[in-house]
């Protein structure tokens, strides 16, 4: 369903506590319009210099914005693990986790820290370990959300299961387009433990369409193919303001289905407003995305498990 859904109709967020991956860009939209909701914003991101300059701007937009930075590297499970324990000791709780932070395209491979490959390292590994390790948080909440955001490029996503870490083969684009397959893939994924295991968690997916960011200039570079058309033909790209509304319309409106995918409902899905969006064939298969989920756990050394229980159990304690 197609809504012309804007900021205005995001419901009051106070008393809420959300984190958002990334300082720029869809994150910096999402962490603004939930700071002027009234939500207590935790701005995630590894650059310490632009996390302030994030929140000093939404503080400059509204002196009442509570929001703050706190260093997190998703490339780095150590840095995860210490970021889940710097924010239990700062916040009673999680009600809105927007997994957005992403790397697009670099044209050599990388590595992180733990020796993944860059992309699918931080764009969906990241979150993954980012997602249990803040489970006893979000279980404390009323209705927690987690909002993992995937792209257009998911289409043409294929998981590699024999070169996961694109070793013998690395494209730049292709292994962009697995890692947000896999975004989609572990939303989907979630929500269905979720339910089978009564986490008490709402897992959903979401887009921002082709949006107007720095992600292409930072990655592939101004004067790559991908960043000359960012350059140049800006004006097919919408405003990442826009952009941002299908994550924050996944996170905040009460008509949102747990287990949905939502994005721009224009031509091609690439600008427009907020709605359902059209979720790709591969990312339906449940056999791989168990396949993809118990590699994940094998790759991080974690497992949801060790983090979640049962909320019927923990209502009954």
């Amino acid at each position: 369903m197609t809504t012309r859904w804007t900021l205005k109709d995001i419901p009051p967020q106070r008393g809420r506590n959300a984190v958002v991956t990334g300082t720029g860009g869809l994150g910096y939209e999402d962490a603004l319009a939930l700071a002027l909701a009234g939500a207590d914003v935790i701005i995630a991101g590894r650059n310490p210099h632009k996390g302030a300059e994030a929140v000093s701007r939404i503080r400059q937009s509204y002196s009442g914005a509570r929001v703050d930075f706190e260093a997190l590297d998703l490339g780095s499970l150590a840095s995860i693990a210490a970021f889940a324990g710097r924010i239990a000791t700062r916040r009673d709780r999680i009600d809105i986790l927007i997994n957005n932070a992403g790397v697009m395209a670099p044209p050599k491979r990388q590595e992180t820290a733990d020796g993944l490959e860059l992309q699918f390292g931080t764009n969906y590994v990241g979150h993954f370990a980012l997602t249990a390790s803040l489970m006893p948080l979000m279980q404390r909440a009323a209705s927690p959300r987690v909002v993992t955001l995937s792209s257009v490029a998911a289409r043409q996503g294929r998981i590699d299961f024999d070169d996961l870490q694109s070793e013998r083969n690395y494209q730049p684009m292709p292994v962009y387009s697995q890692s947000k397959l896999a975004c989609l893939m572990f939303a989907l994924e979630l929500q269905r433990r979720s339910d089978a295991a009564h986490w008490g968690i709402e897992s959903i997916a979401a887009h921002p369409g082709i949006s107007r960011t720095d992600l292409l200039h930072n990655a592939p570079g101004r004067n790559s193919l991908q960043g000359l058309a960012r350059t140049w033909l800006w004006f097919l790209f919408q405003p990442a303001a826009r952009g941002a509304l299908p994550t924050l319309y996944a996170a905040t409106d009460p008509s949102v289905r747990a287990g949905g995918y939502y994005g721009p409902t224009g031509f091609g899905e690439v600008r427009g407003w907020p709605g359902e969006a059209r979720v790709p064939e591969a990312a339906l298969n449940a056999d791989a995305a168990r396949r993809l989920w118990n590699e994940t756990e094998t790759l991080t050394g974690l497992t949801f498990d060790d983090f979640a229980t049962t909320r019927l159990l923990r209502a009954g304690s």
